[in-house]
C-alpha cells in the first residue's frame, strides 16, 4: 500500500472512532487482512490468555490501561517474557485519550500522543504494512561551507587571472593546485602536520596583505613538500619546519596563480575553518564545483552526496554485514566476521574522485570497530587483534580523468587517516595508528576507459572471492554522446541491435552483468530512471536479465541534490545486480522499504515482462497517430486578434479557419486558428488578399527549404505539410505532461477541431475511449511504461497506447462508460475560466471534476473485473498479466492468420 493510502485509512478510522472496533480497524488500515483480523476478534489469533489483552504474533500487543498508568505499563509489557518470546513489533497501550506505543525492534523513544493526532504519526507503524522507514544522515554543514568557500577563491582567482586557465591542460593544473590547497588545510587541522594551523599560520605570517607575493609563497611551499628531509639545505627555515609529503600530491611544477588582497583574505579564512569535521569525500565535489561546467559536464560527471551513497550500499552489503555482528555472540564467530570483511573487495569501474569507495572505506572500518569493542566486551580486557584488518588495497576503481584519479587515491588517504583517529579514539586503550607521512600508494585505483578496460584485469575476481560493484557511472542519453563514446558502445555491445539508442550508462549495467556472473558478486549503481522507461527497456534489459541475472534491490525514482555550488538536483533510481538465487529482493519507493516477489525492469513488483512497442492496438481500439503538422513557416496559424482581423476584413474568411490545438496550447488554454482551405477552395480563398498573401508566403518558405520533401510541399501552399484529420469526433492526448497530475488533461473534439502534432489524435473517438484513456488504469501504465522527460510523463503512440491491455467490453458497458464520461465533460464546463493545468492540477482541481474522475475510475475496473484494486501496484500487476494474456492471444492469431494464407 502507499503511504497516501494508509494515512487515509487512519484518519477515517479517527473520524468514525469506535472504543471495540478501533485496534481491529487499525490494522485493517495497514493492511492486514480483514480474514485475519476477523479471526483474531474471534481470539483464534489472540495469543494472550489475559482478559483485555490482544497479543497478534510477530504483529502488535494491545491493552487498554488507565490513564495515569500508560507509560509505565509500556516499560512493564517491554520486558515481558510471555509477550516477548511471540516476537510483537509493536506494543501499544491507550485510554482512548492518549496512545503510547512502543517499537521494539527500532531503539527509539515511545510515541506518547493524543489518539486524535494518530494521523500525523501514521509512519510509525508503517512496519505493519511492510514497509521499513529508511533514514541515512544529513549531509554535514561543513562541507557545504568549505565548498562554497572554495568556489568564493576560484571565482576571485579567475577575476584576477582572466587569461590563464582557458584551455583543460591548465584547468588540470588549476584543479591540482586546489587540491594541493585541501591537502594543506585537512592536514593542518587534523595531525598530518604536526603543528595546528601551521599553514594558515605561516602563510598570514610571510606573506603581504595585499595578495601579491602569496603565488611565490605557495610555490616555493609546495616545492618543499615534495623534498625529503635530506634535501633541505637551501629552504627557509619557516617552510623547513613543514613535513615532507611526497606521495606524487606534490610532484608535478606547477605555477600558483597569482592574488589579490580578496584572494588571500578568502585563503585565510578557508583556513580558519574547521577542516577536522569535513569529509574527505567531500573533495571531489568541490573541485567539480568550482571548475568550469563545459569541463564538469564532459564527462556526464555528478558528485554523490554521503546519504545517497549509504542509500546504495547499505542494502548492497552494509545491511547483511551489520546483521552478521548483531547475531554474531562468540568472540570466535566476531573474528570469522573481521577475517570475512578483511577479504571482500569493493570495485567502483566509474570512481570519479572517490566517494563511493571513500564513504565504504570509512563505514566498514566504523564496523570493525563496532565488532572490536564487542570482542573487548565478550575478553573482558583488549583484544589479541590491535589494529584494523581492512586495507586500502581492497578498494579498487576505473576513472578516465587523471586529475579525478589521482584526487580519489588523494582523499582515499585522508579517508585513512581519518578512520586511524577515531579508531584511536574509540579504542584507546590499545589501538595505535601508522604514520601517514610520506604519503603512500593507496587503493587500486587505476586510470583509464571502463568501457574498454577488462574490469578482470584491474579486480581480478575468483570463486573464493566476495566482490561489490559500486558507483555512479555517467549517464549521457543516446543523443548526448560523442563520437568517442559512441565508440565505446559499439565496442561493449558488438554490434547489438538497437545499442546506439540506448543510454551510455547501459555498457557498465552489461559489463557488471558479466563480471559477476556465478561468482559471489553483486553490483549497484546509481543512474537516471530512463534506463527502466520507455524503448530503453525493450533495448536493454533483455540482454541484462537473460544469463540467470536478476534485480537485487532497486529505489524507484527520486531527486536528491549535492553539497556542490549550484545545489543541482536531478532525477535518479538505484538498482542492483545479482545471480539469481532465493534471497529476499527489496524495493524502496518513497524512503519506505517493501519485501518483493520479484522486481521487474519497470522497478515493480512483477514478473520479467517487457512491454515492446507496436505499429497497432494491442486492444480493440481506434488507430492513433500524431496530429497535423503545418510545415508553413508559421503564414498557416492564426492568434485570436489575427484570425478577428482577417474575419472583419472579410466575413467569408470564416470559413476557412478552424480552432488548432496542440498540447501547449489545450493545456494552458491559448486559443489558436489555422487556415484549413482545401484544393477544391483554393479559388474562393485566394480572392481574400490577406489569405492570398500567406499562401505565397507558405510557398516561399517551402521553396526555400533544403529538403527535397518540404520543396515538393511548394505546390499545395494551402495545405498542411502533413495532414492527418479526419471528418469525425478526435481525442487530443498530450505528448508530455506534468508528473505532478494524476490524470493527463485529454481533449474530446468534434471534426471542426484541428489536432497539432505537438500532440497524439485519434480519430473515429467514441465517448467511453475518452474514459479508458483518461483512467486511473492507463494512467498506471503510463506511468511505468512510458518514457519520461526527467519524470514528466511522456506519452507514446507505440508504448503506451498500442500495448495497453483493456478487455473487449459489449455495447452496455460502453454506454455505460459514456454516463461517466459526459459527467467529467460537464464538469469541466462549470469552470469556462479556467485552463486545464489549473483544473488537473491536484491543489486546485474542483471537487466535481475528482469525484467525477473516481468514479468513471471504478467503473473502468469492473471492466477487468469486479473486486476492487487495493492500490496502483496491484493495478500494475494485473495490467502486466493481462498484457501477457492478450499478447499470446494476438502472436496466435498472427500464426493461425499467416498459415491461413499460405
Amino acid at each position: 500500500m502507499k503511504s497516501t493510502e494508509i494515512k487515509y485509512n487512519v484518519q477515517h478510522l479517527i473520524d468514525n472512532f469506535s472504543k471495540e472496533e478501533f485496534v481491529f480497524e487499525l490494522l485493517v488500515a495497514y493492511g492486514i487482512s480483514k480474514t485475519s483480523v476477523t479471526r483474531l476478534k474471534k481470539g483464534d489469533y489472540n495469543l494472550s490468555k489475559v482478559d483485555g489483552e490482544l497479543l497478534y504474533k510477530k504483529k502488535i500487543f494491545f491493552k487498554v490501561e488507565k490513564s495515569d498508568k500508560l507509560l509505565s505499563s509500556i516499560e512493564k509489557i517491554s520486558n515481558e517474557e510471555r509477550i516477548l518470546k511471540h516476537q510483537p513489533r509493536f506494543i501499544i497501550v491507550t485510554d482512548y485519550k492518549q496512545l503510547v506505543a512502543k517499537d521494539l525492534k527500532v531503539n527509539k523513544l515511545p510515541l506518547d500522543i493524543k489518539l486524535t493526532e494518530l494521523p500525523n504519526y501514521f509512519d510509525f507503524f508503517l512496519p505493519l504494512a511492510g514497509s521499513e522507514v529508511y533514514n541515512a544522515s544529513n549531509n554535514n554543514e561543513a562541507d557545504r561551507n568549505a565548498s562554497y568557500k572554495m568556489a568564493s577563491l576560484y571565482d576571485l582567482l579567475i577575476e584576477e587571472n582572466p587569461t590563464i586557465y582557458n584551455s583543460k591542460s591548465s584547468i588540470h593544473n588549476l584543479n591540482i593546485f586546489l587540491s594541493r590547497l585541501l591537502f594543506c588545510f585537512f592536514a593542518e587541522d587534523t595531525e598530518i602536520f604536526e603543528q595546528d594551523s601551521i599553514f594558515t599560520n605561516t602563510l598570514a605570517q610571510h606573506t603581504a596583505e595585499n595578495g601579491k607575493d602569496t603565488h611565490t609563497f605557495l610555490d616555493e611551499l609546495f616545492d618543499r613538500l615534495n623534498k625529503a628531509d635530506t634535501e633541505l639545505a637551501e629552504v627557509p627555515d619557516f617552510l623547513a619546519k613543514f613535513p615532507y609529503v611526497n606521495g606524487g600530491l606534490f610532484g608535478q611544477k606547477i605555477n600558483s596563480p597569482v592574488f589579490n588582497f580578496k584572494a588571500r583574505k578568502t585563503l585565510l579564512e578557508l583556513g580558519d575553518l574547521n577542516w577536522k569535521d569535513i569529509n574527505p569525500d567531500i573533495f571531489g565535489s568541490m573541485i567539480q564545483a568550482v571548475v568550469i561546467p563545459e569541463y564538469r559536464s564532459d564527462l556526464g560527471m555528478h558528485y554523490t552526496s554521503v546519504e545517497n551513497i549509504k542509500k546504495l550500499i547499505k542494502p548492497l552489503f552494509l545491511d547483511e554485514l551489520y546483521e552478521a555482528y548483531e547475531n554474531a555472540n562468540t568472540i570466535s564467530q566476531l573474528r570469522s566476521l573481521i577475517k570475512r570483511i578483511s577479504k571482500i573487495k569493493f570495485f567502483d569501474p566509474a570512481c570519479g574522485s572517490g566517494n563511493f569507495l571513500i564513504i565504504t572505506y570509512k563505514e566498514i572500518r566504523l564496523l570493525e570497530i563496532k565488532i572490536l569493542e564487542k570482542i573487548t566486551d565478550l575478553e573482558g580486557n583488549a583484544p589479541t587483534i590491535k589494529w584494523t584488518s581492512i586495507q586500502l588495497s581492497q578498494f579498487y576503481g576505473i576513472e578516465i580523468d587523471d586529475f579525478a584519479h589521482e584526487m580519489a587515491i588523494l582523499s582515499l588517504w585522508l579517508a585513512e587517516h581519518q578512520m586511524n583517529k577515531v579508531f584511536e579514539e574509540r579504542l584507546f586503550d590499545y589501538g595505535k595508528s601508522k604514520p601517514i607521512l610520506p604519503l603512500k600508494e593507496a587503493g587500486q585505483i587505476t586510470q583509464g576507459n571502463a568501457t574498454r578496460r577488462n574490469w578482470n584485469e584491474v579486480c581480478p575476481i575468483t570463486e573464493k572471492d566476495e566482490v561489490y560493484v559500486i558507483g555512479n557511472p555517467p549517464y549521457l542519453g543516446a543523443r548526448l554522446q560523442d563520437a568517442e563514446q559512441k565508440k565505446d558502445m559499439k565496442i561493449v555491445f558488438n554490434g547489438k541491435n538497437g545499442y546506439n539508442n540506448m543510454d551510455y550508462i547501459s555498457c557498465w549495467f552489461f559489463k557488471a552483468k558479466d563480471y559477476i556472473k556465478e561468482f559471489n558478486a553483486k553490483c549497484a549503481f546509481v543512474t537516471t530512471n530512463s534506463i527502466c522507461q520507455g524503448e530503453q527497456v525493450a533495448l536493454m534489459w533483455p540482454t541484462i536479465l537473460s544469463d540467470k541475472i536478476e534485480i537485487d534491490f532497486a529505489y524507484q525514482s527520486f531527486k536528491w541534490t549535492n553539497n556542490a555550488k549550484g545545489n543541482a538536483g536531478v532525477t535518479v533510481i538505484i538498482l542492483a545486480l545479482r545471480n539469481v538465487s532465493d534471497e529476499p529482493k527489496y524495493l524502496f519507493i518513497d524512503n519506505f522499504k517493501k519485501l518483493a516477489k520479484n522486481i521487474n525492469p519497470y522497478l515493480t513488483d512483477a514478473t520479467n515482462i517487457i512491454v515492446t512497442g507496436r505499429s497497432k492496438p494491442l486492444s480493440k481500439f481506434p488507430e492513433i497517430s500524431f496530429g497535423n503538422m503545418a510545415n508553413d513557416g508559421g503564414y498557416l496559424l492564426l492568434s485570436e486578434e489575427e484570425k478577428e482581423e482577417l474575419i472583419n476584413q472579410n466575413q467569408t474568411s470564416e470559413k476557412f479557419i478552424k480552432p488548432f490545438f496542440g498540447s501547449s496550447e489545450y493545456i494552458r488554454g491559448n486559443k489558436r486558428f489555422c487556415l484549413w482551405i482545401k484544393n477544391d477552395q483554393l479559388k474562393e480563398a485566394y480572392k481574400i488578399p490577406e489569405i492570398a498573401k500567406r499562401i505565397d508566403k507558405v510557398e516561399i518558405h517551402r521553396l526555400n527549404s533544403n529538403r527535397k520533401a518540404t520543396q515538393i510541399l511548394a505546390e499545395n501552399p494551402n495545405l498542411f505539410g502533413e495532414i492527418r484529420h479526419q471528418n469525425s469526433d478526435s481525442l487530443l492526448i498530450p505528448r508530455h505532461t506534468s508528473e505532478t497530475r494524476d490524470y493527463i488533461p485529454i481533449g474530446f473534439f468534434d471534426s471542426e477541431t484541428i489536432i497539432a502534432d505537438s500532440a497524439m489524435a485519434i480519430y473515429h473517438a467514441q465517448p467511453w475511449l475518452f474514459g479508458v484513456v483518461t483512467s486511473r488504469m492507463h494512467m498506471v501504465w503510463v506511468r511505468n511504461v512510458g518514457g519520461k522527460l526527467k519524470t514528466d510523463y511522456r506519452y507514446s503512440a507505440k508504448l503506451c497506447y498500442n500495448t495497453f491491455p483493456f478487455p473487449d467490453i459489449n455495447t452496455k458497458q460502453k454506454e455505460n462508460l459514456n454516463l461517466y464520461v459526459f459527467a467529467i465533460l460537464d464538469e469541466r464546463a462549470k469552470h469556462p475560466s479556467k485552463t486545464m493545468a489549473q483544473l488537473y492540477n491536484p491543489t486546485t482541481m474542483p471537487k466535481g471534476l475528482l469525484q467525477a474522475h473516481q468514479e468513471l475510475d471504478t467503473a473502468i475496473e469492473q471492466c477487468y473485473r469486479l473486486q476492487p484494486f487495493k492500490n496502483d501496484t496491484e493495478r500494475l500487476e494485473y495490467l502486466f498479466k493481462q498484457y501477457e494474456e492478450m499478447l499470446q492471444k494476438d502472436t496466435l492469431f498472427a500464426k493461425v492468420k499467416k498459415t491461413k494464407k499460405k
